[in-house]
């Protein structure tokens, strides 16, 4: 299995879309991670802040009515307590802590003179939390406690638990347990959007500029695959990028050229032809005049297979098809026609299997590619075999004989103009060697392809392969 794609318009596509996700990757993660710092810098900032207020209030009223004022404010974030002992004094626990250190210093500050902080980092939840959360339900994995003016203050599990002693003026001291939570335990929905419509308008974008891109290419493919059915098809619009219609412009030119050169030689044979009909012409009355008998069948036989030879080598020098409009045809009518001509000069010729649909096609120039198939079968194997076989993308031709076979390296070769087998030499059994040649050029007229196979029961395979109308 290919996991890459295996045309450019993919690939492209492929490359665009790994970059675009690498690139918002880490463009979220730092998002989210300054998102974190802020909301948290923010959640610690105003803890410090109550804290200070709550402070300020007790040290401005009697020690009878703290106790009172304590009483209301002791409810989360904010544990008070006027009873704890002082904490032993830890300089470097503050420095040593970043989140502890932001929080000392912002109530130091809210605090003022007169007042002293005595902080540190808590190891666990306190008990006062824990024995909350343990009655929350076993799956909520979060408290939300309510905070001043509106709003909830949520405790994760990950969150900092602070122990913080305010010493007050006449020397009281003020315990308070806190927390600062992590607010950004999951993406914030907008954040989410804004990178989910940055993405799909990238790839939109991207879709088109690609396809865009590799249109003039397919366009260009296209083109070069009809150009071996039909030289003569109209040229390629010269539009587009200017790499497109330079590639286009290069296009009509050696499709220009390839014309021209066919046409320039299909004209000098035509005149080649033309000029040695006349010579073969006289030949033949002088041939009518001889007396000896046996002389004369010499001649006779001479001047026929020069006159094959000249008109399978236009054949196959010039498309003779080109110029023939296509039909839609009963292909079977078409194979048991060619069987009953054959039948009828003594031949054996069978025809198997069944095409059920009308196919599209040049008809005389398809009956003479099987022509010459069914004749190298009959001349070298005495009797041909038509196999029809329909499938949904192409139809596929199977003459087989019973003959020698050819050797596997000549299998190809045997395409080629004028090439004959080792047991083939003789212009008895041989033939001029373009049979197969004119055969081929006519499967690539229609779009489809002619090989040669050697049977493993013996003979010889010609097996021809036609696309259907629609997968042309």
């Amino acid at each position: 299995m290919r996991l890459l794609p295996r045309g450019l318009f993919g690939r492209l596509v492929l490359i665009l879309l790994c970059g675009l996700v690498f690139a918002q990757l880490p463009t979220a993660y730092l998002n989210l991670s300054e998102r974190d710092q802020l909301l948290y810098r923010a959640s610690g900032m105003q803890v410090a802040q109550r804290v200070a207020d709550v402070s300020k209030l007790l040290d401005s009223v009697s020690p009878e009515e703290r106790r009172r004022i304590v009483s209301v404010f002791n409810a989360p974030p904010l544990a008070i307590s006027l009873d704890r002992p002082p904490m032993a004094t830890d300089r470097g626990s503050p420095e040593a802590d970043m989140r502890l250190s932001m929080f000392a210093t912002v109530l130091r500050y809210a605090l003022g003179e007169g007042m002293h902080v005595r902080g540190v980092r808590a190891a666990g939840v306190p008990a006062r939390y824990g024995q909350r959360e343990q009655r929350s339900p076993p799956r909520m994995p979060m408290m939300q406690h309510p905070m001043p003016g509106g709003g909830m203050q949520t405790m994760h599990s990950e969150s900092t638990f602070f122990v913080v002693q305010v010493v007050l003026r006449d020397g009281a001291v003020v315990t308070f347990d806190s927390f600062v939570s992590p607010e950004s335990a999951e993406m914030p929905l907008r954040l989410g959007l804004t990178l989910l419509v940055l993405l799909g308008t990238v790839v939109a974008l991207s879709l088109v500029a690609v396809r865009w891109v590799t249109g003039p290419l397919s366009t260009l493919a296209s083109a070069a695959e009809q150009l071996g059915e039909d030289i003569n098809r109209p040229p390629l619009p010269e539009t587009g990028p200017i790499e497109a219609r330079r590639a286009a412009r290069a296009f009509n030119t050696m499709q220009g050229r390839l014309a021209r050169f066919i046409s320039d030689r299909t004209r000098i044979l035509t005149a080649m032809s033309h000029d040695l009909k006349t010579p073969i012409t006289r030949l033949r009355l002088r041939t009518e005049l001889l007396d000896d008998e046996a002389l004369r069948a010499k001649f006779s036989k001479d001047l026929e297979e020069m006159e094959s030879m000249v008109a399978h080598t236009l054949d196959f020098m010039r498309d003779a098809s080109a110029s023939e409009p296509v039909q839609r045809v009963d292909f079977m009518a078409l194979l048991e026609s060619l069987q009953t001509d054959y039948q009828d000069m003594g031949n054996t010729v069978e025809v198997e299997g069944r095409l059920a649909h009308p196919f599209a096609c040049r008809p005389l120039a398809l009956r003479r590619c099987l022509s010459n198939l069914v004749d190298n079968a009959i001349r070298y194997g005495k009797r041909a075999t038509l196999r029809a076989e329909e499938g949904a993308k192409r139809i596929t031709i199977r003459v087989l004989d019973e003959g020698p076979g050819i050797a596997d390296e000549e299998l190809e070769r045997a395409f080629e103009p004028f090439f004959r087998g080792e047991s083939s030499r003789s212009r008895e059994t041989g033939g001029t060697g373009l049979g197969l040649g004119i055969a081929r050029n006519i499967a690539h007229a229609h779009g489809g392809d002619l090989v040669l196979k050697n049977r493993p029961s013996g003979g010889l395979e010609a097996i021809l392969t036609l696309p259907q109308p629609e997968a042309r």
